[in-house]
């Protein structure tokens, strides 16, 4: 049964929405594991949305030790077809802001050693990623900002995300380099449950916000622990004035996403000659296909 049709996923300084009401928490448990935190469950807009803090409540995981894939599991559990992913990022461009927000629609992945599919082990799918965000959710997200005006905030729609490793920042040298191939900003979680959610047929959209410039600027010396603290606030402050206003639209007319058939065509295995724990593990997955 469907709890929830939203997710929302609350990155750096982002702990909850204040605007949530008629909240429950909810421990779920999935073949992956526990995700990062309980998930809250409540009416944003008069509209039902999970909420999932990505680091834990007390920021306690890192990048490299989030349950990825127990965190898309247990969305997809609620029954959520659209994640909305809420992320601190830095600027790789003169042009994008501290406190700027960039809807990006490209990924590269930098990471090393994550595991960002659900499938292997005797099942073997190949999603199509070509357009890792969905389009649909991109822009009403795109809007929904641009209708609010915020002050002193601009609007970057598209551009690609380097999604790095961490926990450590990157050197000045691969700061460069992702200029050079022409990326927007640099984070260290979006890719990965982008395609996990594709992989679960999840529509994703990111709202990345910068905190600072990442080291090749020639002012990043000046940046200091307080002022990425006090733009983390503001930063958390502004999104869930633009998360409210996305809800409302995409409860108003739920959009159509290149993600909601996903695996249609992605499965290579004859699923007949699939282990039977393995379709098991990966029912909530299979079940439109088998």
């Amino acid at each position: 049964m469907t709890q929830a049709q939203i997710g929302i996923i609350g990155g750096s300084g982002l702990y909850k929405m204040s605007d949530l009401k008629n909240i429950k928490e909810i421990t779920i448990e999935t073949p992956f594991g526990n995700p990062s935190d309980v998930l809250v469950l409540g009416d944003l807009a008069e509209t039902t949305v999970a909420f999932l803090p990505r680091h834990g409540r007390n920021h306690h995981l890192s990048p490299s030790e989030l349950p990825f894939r127990a965190n898309i599991y247990a969305l997809k559990q609620l029954g959520v077809e659209y994640i909305i992913s809420a992320s601190a990022v830095g600027s790789l461009r003169e042009e994008i802001k501290p406190l700027d927000m960039v809807v990006p629609d490209q990924f590269v992945d930098r990471t090393k050693g994550r595991n960002s599919t659900f499938f292997g082990d005797g099942l073997v799918a190949h999603i199509a990623f070509g357009d890792p965000i969905c389009p649909n959710l991109a822009t009403i997200l795109s809007d929904a900002l641009e209708s609010l005006d915020l002050t002193g905030i601009s609007l970057h729609r598209g551009g690609t995300y380097i999604c790095m490793e961490g926990p450590a920042f990157s050197t000045e040298a691969e700061s460069n380099l992702y200029r050079s191939w022409g990326a927007s900003v640099i984070g260290m979680t979006n890719l990965t449950e982008a395609k996990l959610a594709r992989e679960a047929e999840i529509a994703y959209a990111t709202l990345a916000m910068v905190t600072d410039y990442d080291c090749w600027h020639q002012d990043h010396d000046h940046v200091t622990v307080d002022m990425v603290i006090a733009n983390l606030n503001r930063n958390a402050e502004n999104s869930q004035k633009v998360i409210l206003e996305a809800v409302k639209r995409i409860a108003k007319n739920p959009p159509s996403s290149i993600a909601h058939s996903a695996l249609k065509y992605a499965i290579l295995t004859n699923l007949e000659r699939v282990p039977q724990h393995i379709k098991d593990r990966l029912a909530l997955l299979l079940k439109k296909y088998i």
